[in-house]
């Protein structure tokens, strides 16, 4: 944990291997790009991809591949207005042409109260869903009266909404963070040049990532969906150059002191390689972690995101040192690193915050504390749980035709309950759910071929993901349990929703401790001590919490979302955890070796002091990757990115900053119980050296990690 191998932290510096690096990085991108552009090919989009391992709505999804129904996916038209009886009759005819073979248009049903008409236009599966979804709204825009609204919703149409949203997110999402990273890198480095070396490492990072992904998917199992795929890229592009921008600062420092580059390089890896190896394992076995979980588009973005971080990981000790040693010091062009020549000095920001901190460090962490407790606070009122309505920040055709479903029918008629049943006690299920409290009516559905299994539509009378809709769900099961022998189960969205939501209260009480011991670990071995890694740890949940907490007020105030999806906790909880404690990780590991060094309070601030640009710069940089959620379509994806920005924030300003280097002075010696730096005095040799009013001692070199 303390240092790299040699082979690995010295092929960049050598004459011959910098090119070796390379040119085995253009091989390989080469060679298996083409496979990069295949990983949409194995992403799983079936019905069973966001959907517990074993829940019972996954189970009848299963068992409804045996019907021939099942083939079926079906279009709901929406009409109302005045002269919404004519215009539904003239579409029918227009629809005849794309119904399923073997099924019959039924005439559009009128609603109870006169307002509205409803036609369910039954579709293929084995026809492009898509394709077939925008001819029938093309059919419906076209030649309406005045007055008339025609909305095409149902199952089919919510497929097209999804697609059309994760269609384009991949492009999205890479175009926004590479503008993103583009422009911050320049801001941070003030050099026409320095910039494109991390954001090229990180492109040969992230063809890589692709590679391997698709590799694992498609021979390994490795489940992959549309959701994770595209966060995938983002985390690429984060930790990818956070690891960039401190190797790039100790190097810098390194070529003020040597004037081999050769050299420099080597050193810059030895001294910063087990600090950002420390960080890329935590947070590779952090997201590993949600292999635990049950919910299988949570595993898929753990596993995708860990296959990330090492990829990332690989190219920031491979390929950047290389580029950075072939290019040489005029890389740096306009602030050329000159050999023998003092480094430039740190902004004094971070000396003096050390010194504010160093005078009065118990009222600074108990400050800095309260102030995330209090924000912290709000993560207690927050409304748990998205209807598919909420889904979207901006309302897609087949939301608004379900809310005029829900206005004028019974408000699951559009996406009834599933229930499968043995054929030869369907009529006495039949018998048992119809008189549940919930549901509006019960349809006789198909057998499969050899006869031996039935299916019953449950209309219910709530909005299908509504919370007494998912009553009603529970009722339908405790219904069906009844019927001995029938083996009945019982499905469909809200069964979904259900089962989603419950896995979710599971898998956090399952993945969390695990990703904390893990965390626990790691940190014991980097620091040699008990008590550090326990407030660490401790100091970075109490981030998560402040985190989700200001996020909570953000999306009630600002976004007005309806409520926060059941997936945000688990997944905010494992990235903020991870991604967090990478900066007490590069924090801590350097002060432990200045306090070896210099003494433990000069040890604090000296850390402090030299890494304060660096971290500071890495945590704008990731949190920025990660706001480019905020602004997707999708309400999950963007609680995502505000979560995990406004956490880093939180981590880079005031826990790494205050809270951490206040704790340490705080407690001196017992910070750092049993390790070595809890014997004897403050000083290397037992003395107490004096806290200068401005931090460290003048001339050290800034920004080493």
């Amino acid at each position: 944990m303390t240092t790299l191998p040699k082979r690995l932290a010295g092929a960049p510096g050598g004459s011959r291997g910098k090119w070796f690096v390379l040119v085995a990085w253009l091989i390989l991108t080469v060679a298996l790009g083409p496979l990069a552009g295949k990983l949409g090919e194995v992403e799983e989009t079936g019905a069973n991809a966001f959907l517990p391992r074993g829940a019972e709505s996954a189970e009848v999804n299963t068992e409804l591949e045996k019907f021939r129904t099942d083939a079926l996916m079906p279009a709901v038209v929406v009409y109302t207005g005045e002269g919404a009886p004519a215009k539904a009759e003239a579409d029918r005819a227009r629809f005849a042409p794309y119904v399923a073979e073997g099924e019959q248009l039924p005439p559009a049903a009128r609603s109870d109260d006169g307002e509205a008409l409803m036609a369910v236009v039954p579709l293929s599966r084995e026809d492009e869903i898509t394709d077939t979804v925008d001819k029938l709204r093309d059919i419906a825009d076209a030649n309406a009266p005045p007055g008339v609204e025609a909305e095409v919703g149902g199952p089919a149409a919510s497929l097209t909404d999804s697609v059309a949203v994760f269609g384009t997110l991949d492009s999205t999402l890479m175009i926004a963070t590479g503008l993103v990273v583009a422009v911050l890198l320049l801001i941070i480095y003030r050099s026409p040049l320095l910039w494109l070396f991390p954001l090229l490492s990180v492109g040969f990072a992230a063809v890589i990532t692709q590679v391997g992904t698709y590799l694992l998917a498609k021979y390994g199992h490795l489940p992959v969906d549309p959701q994770s795929a595209g966060i995938l890229m983002v985390l690429v592009f984060g930790v990818g150059t956070d690891y960039a921008l401190l190797l790039i600062a100790r190097y810098r420092e390194e070529l003020h002191r040597q004037e081999d580059r050769h050299e420099a390089m080597r050193t810059a890896l030895r001294r910063s390689g087990p600090a950002i190896l420390a960080s890329a394992g935590t947070v590779a076995v952090g997201l590993a972690c949600l292999a635990f979980a049950d919910i299988n588009s949570s595993r898929s973005m753990g596993l995708v995101g860990a296959v990330g971080v090492v990829c990332a990981f690989l190219a920031m000790i491979t390929i950047l040192p290389a580029l950075l040693v072939i290019a040489g010091r005029w890389v740096f062009w306009p602030f050329v690193p000159r050999f023998g020549t003092p480094a430039r000095k740190e902004s004094t920001v971070w000396s003096r915050a050390g010194a504010l901190v160093a005078r009065r460090p118990r009222w600074s962490w108990l400050m800095s504390a309260g102030v995330t407790g209090v924000l912290a606070l709000s993560a207690f009122g927050i409304d748990m749980g998205l209807r598919q309505s909420e889904m979207f920040q901006e309302k897609p055709e087949s939301v608004v035709a379900q809310e005029l479903i829900s206005a004028h029918y019974p408000s699951g008629a559009s996406d009834p309950a599933k229930i499968v049943t043995r054929a030869d006690r369907a009529a006495d299920v039949e018998s048992a759910v119809r008189d549940v409290k919930g549901v509006a009516r019960v349809e006789d559905g198909d057998r499969t071929p050899d006869g031996r299994l039935a299916t019953l539509s449950v209309v219910l009378t709530d909005v299908p993901d509504s919370a007494a809709a998912k009553d009603t769900v529970d009722r339908l099961r405790d219904a069906v349990r009844t019927v001995d022998g029938a083996d009945a189960l019982v499905g469909g969205a809200t069964a979904q929703t259900l089962d989603t939501q419950r896995a979710a209260d599971r898998d956090l009480r399952t993945v969390i401790p695990v990703v904390l011991v893990v965390v626990l670990v790691v940190l014991i071995l980097l620091l040699r001590a008990l008590v550090a890694p326990l407030l660490l740890l401790a100091t970075v949940v109490l981030s998560y919490f402040a985190a989700l907490g200001a996020s909570n007020l953000l999306f009630e105030s600002v976004f007005g979302f309806a409520g926060v999806d059941w997936s945000i906790p688990l997944m905010g909880f494992v990235f903020l955890v991870a991604l967090g404690i990478d900066y007490n990780i590069f924090l801590m590991h350097r002060v432990r070796e200045e306090a070896l060094r210099i003494g433990r309070t000069r040890g604090v601030l000296e850390g402090l002091t030299s890494t304060g640009g660096v971290i500071t710069s890495a945590g704008v940089v990731l949190a920025a990757t990660f706001a480019v959620f905020a602004v997707l379509p999708l309400v999950t994806m963007a609680q995502m990115g505000v979560i995990v920005g406004i956490g880093v924030l939180l981590d880079t300003f005031l826990v790494r900053t205050v809270l951490v280097p206040a704790l340490a002075l705080d407690l001196g010696r017992r910070f750092w119980w049993p390790g070595r730096l809890s014997a004897g005095g403050d000083g290397p040799a037992g003395r107490t050296p004096e806290v200068p009013a401005e931090g460290p001692a003048e001339g050290r070199a800034p920004e080493r990690v």
